[in-house]
Formats: C-alpha cells, sequence, structure tokens
C-alpha cells in the first residue's frame, strides 16, 4: 500500500472503528488497530489473483458485504467483508470471515508476520 492510498484509506475511517477479524475472537477498536489490519491485510492479500466476486450495497442502512476470492501460497481462499459504516461516511465497523479453514490458517500465519514486521 503506497503512503497515498494508505492516507486515503485514513481518511476513510472513523476515530472510534472497529475490525472483527476472521482469528482473533476480541473485537479489534480504534482507528489506529483498524488501520494496521487493514494495512497488513493489503499487502498479505492483496496479490495479483485478489478480486471481487459479488458486491451488496445497502446505503439505506450504511453497510455493504463484499465477497472476494484469491489464491495464497497455492490455497483458495474465499472471504467476506461486512462493512458498515456512519452518517459521515467513515467506515464504523469492518468484519472479515474467511473460508476454508486452510485458507484461514493460511492467513492467520500470514497476518501474524506482516503485523509482527509492522511494529518493528
Amino acid at each position: 500500500m503506497t503512503d497515498k492510498s494508505k492516507s486515503g484509506l485514513n481518511d476513510q475511517i472513523a476515530d472510534d472503528a472497529v475490525f472483527h477479524s476472521p482469528v482473533v475472537h476480541t473485537p479489534q477498536a480504534g482507528k489506529s488497530i483498524v488501520m494496521a489490519y487493514l494495512s497488513a491485510a493489503d499487502v498479505v492479500l492483496g496479490n495479483d489473483s485478489f478480486r471481487y466476486v459479488r458486491e451488496i450495497v445497502d446505503d439505506s442502512v450504511n453497510m455493504a458485504m463484499l465477497e472476494f476470492e484469491l489464491e495464497l501460497d497455492g490455497i483458495q481462499v474465499n472471504g467476506v467483508d461486512i462493512i458498515s459504516w456512519n452518517d459521515e461516511g467513515k467506515i464504523q465497523d469492518f468484519k472479515v470471515m474467511v473460508r476454508p479453514l486452510k485458507a484461514i490458517n493460511k492467513v492467520w500465519e500470514e497476518m501474524g508476520k506482516m503485523l509482527e514486521t509492522m511494529k518493528g
């Protein structure tokens, strides 16, 4: 993710946003932690095979569901982003679900590595 796209994403996240990881049970609250997870996910999952295959957006309730697919180290990953935003249009809640189990395990492994790298 470039500095410019990080800045753009940062502008889209509410200060009190919450991220729900497919592998961390406790919701991760606060703009900085949400940014950390989304930035790491961009690096880990944002390869050339990543594509959205279905999008459902309902502006009347400020929610969207985006289904995605990608390949990660030879493993087919299928997932869903469920996103809600506040009346100012800033992302308030971001939930990610991933399947199958071997994909969850691979994403967990790679995200853990990336988040550790980002700390240093």
